[in-house]
């Protein structure tokens, strides 16, 4: 049988043992994050000479790989985060999908890899969707995390870039990213960076969150949350988290965020935000922001509010930030009141609960 979405035609090969109903009611109740995955994978195959081939929609079930795989020794690979929302009628929603489509190909480009053309990556989304669409929690938090990928499966040992590619996406049913904690503490890193100017900082890829980890063990030893990682350079100008860009609000009601130099990943929420914020009349200026400013201004309430944004933590409140020299706290340390307003701004949009004035929101099932 086939499904046929938009120009892409994917082979529909539905999984012979799929999670009964009662079963997945179960697990749909506190999914956590991560741990819960459907039925289904979207999977299309890239060699030279032949392009994009061999698209399905199949049952989620181990790869056999090559040991020589290129993917296991030169790390060619990219991914994406993004999210299928439950629609009030019962649909199902994507959140600007083409820009994640973008961004894909952006970071194909960066690490050498052949570029998937937009309407696969847009029609695998919707297929698998689609598909298991029944995998999307009702709760407040819910949603159907997405994550499209892509390795050089090519078998062979050399330096070079792979000729042929396995795309897949797989979809997990998530709650809340962070739960319970009215904010997030920080830990700053002295020792370890994220990127460095010329490096692959603005890509998606598996190796940018690699070297994060053992900053991020870093922050946990010390009872943080998460951790915020310094520029390369100076080791001053603050960048992003782990996996999440970051916002400052002042008390005159502006807010800053890093600038897009090609060292932390061009976030879509962040874009989000900031078109979001440039129409309820909020100066966002993008510009470099440095730790001492950041300690200074929360200490004489200059600054009242930080907070992080990514597709898997959505708009998170930042209460306190650690490091070597000291710390201090934001605010009451809890979700201030602007932060509220772009969360719920955002969200709203999202979950359709509200106008959508930018075109933002694909409804598809």
């Amino acid at each position: 049988m086939m499904l046929t979405v938009a120009t892409q035609s994917f082979a529909f090969e539905p999984s012979a043992n799929p999670v009964a109903e009662a079963e997945r009611a179960k697990m749909l109740i506190d999914p956590g994050f991560g741990r819960v995955f459907t039925d289904h994978m979207a999977i299309v195959r890239y060699s030279e000479g032949k392009g994009w081939h061999d698209a399905r929609i199949t049952a989620r079930q181990p790869l056999a790989m090559d040991p020589a795989a290129s993917v296991l020794h030169y790390a060619q690979e990219i991914f994406e985060g993004m999210k299928a929302y439950r629609r009030p009628n019962g649909g199902a929603a994507l959140f600007r999908p083409e820009a994640n489509a973008r961004r894909f190909q952006a970071s194909a480009r960066r690490m050498a890899m052949v570029e998937l053309p937009e309407e696969i990556f847009l029609d695998s989304i919707r297929a698998l969707v689609r598909t298991d669409k029944a995998w999307i929690p009702d709760s407040e938090d819910g949603a159907l995390y997405l994550r499209p990928f892509m390795f050089a499966s090519e078998v062979f040992l050399g330096v070079k870039p792979a000729a042929e590619y396995l795309y897949i996406v797989m979809a997990s049913s998530v709650g809340a990213y962070f739960k319970g904690a009215p904010s997030v503490s920080l830990w700053v890193t002295r020792e370890y960076t994220r990127a460095a100017p010329g490096g692959t900082g603005a890509a998606k890829c598996g190796g940018n969150y690699a070297t994060s980890l053992i900053a991020q063990a870093e922050a946990i030893r010390h009872g943080c949350d998460q951790v915020v990682f310094l520029d390369a350079v100076e080791r001053r100008w603050v960048e992003e988290l782990g996996g999440m860009n970051i916002f400052f609000v002042f008390d005159d009601g502006s807010m800053v965020t890093p600038p897009l130099t090609g060292t932390i990943l061009p976030g879509i929420t962040r874009d989000s935000i900031l078109r979001l914020a440039a129409d309820q009349g909020i100066t966002v200026r993008e510009a470099p922001y440095s730790i001492e400013q950041w300690q200074a201004d929360a200490t004489s309430g200059r600054l009242t509010e930080a907070f992080a944004c990514g597709t898997a933590a959505v708009v998170t409140p930042i209460g306190s930030v650690r490091g070597a020299e000291g710390g201090f706290t934001i605010g009451g340390q809890s979700i201030g009141p602007l932060t509220q307003r772009i969360r719920e701004s955002l969200v709203a949009i999202q979950r359709g609960t509200a106008p959508d004035p930018y075109g933002w929101v694909e409804e598809i099932a």
